[in-house]
């Protein structure tokens, strides 16, 4: 059993930061991809960032040069360190992980989410 477990919301002014972590736990062999999503009310969910298992990342636009996302692939954990933050940033934010566990293929695995809310 494989599980991502988010932390680090909350609630923030507009310009500050905040960090959100993501722990893979459980029978994991290795780890792809992992990510970010966010999803707003009334809106569709959306890719924020990701990151290989190499270190490559990949940014929405909406979020480039604000957001850095990072692994620690030792502690199977991503981060997602959020600065200069907008009110639209606003939303449940979602880790998601491309795992394969022991004798098993590679499966998306997601987080159960962590509210950001921005106030101006």
């Amino acid at each position: 059993q494989v599980q991502l477990v988010e932390s680090g919301g909350g609630l923030v002014q507009a310009g500050g930061s905040l960090r959100l972590s993501c722990a893979a736990s459980g029978s994991i062999f290795s780890i792809n991809g992992m990510g970010w999503h966010r999803q707003a009310p009334g809106k569709q969910r959306e890719l924020v960032a990701d990151i290989t298992s190499s270190g490559s990342t990949n940014y929405a636009d909406s979020v480039k040069g604000r957001f850095t996302i990072s692994r620690d692939n030792a502690k199977n954990t991503v981060y997602l360190d959020m600065n200069s933050l907008k009110t639209e940033d606003t939303a449940v934010y979602y880790c998601n992980a491309n795992i394969r566990s022991f004798g098993r293929f590679y499966t998306d695995y997601w987080g159960q989410g962590t509210q950001v809310t921005v106030s101006s």
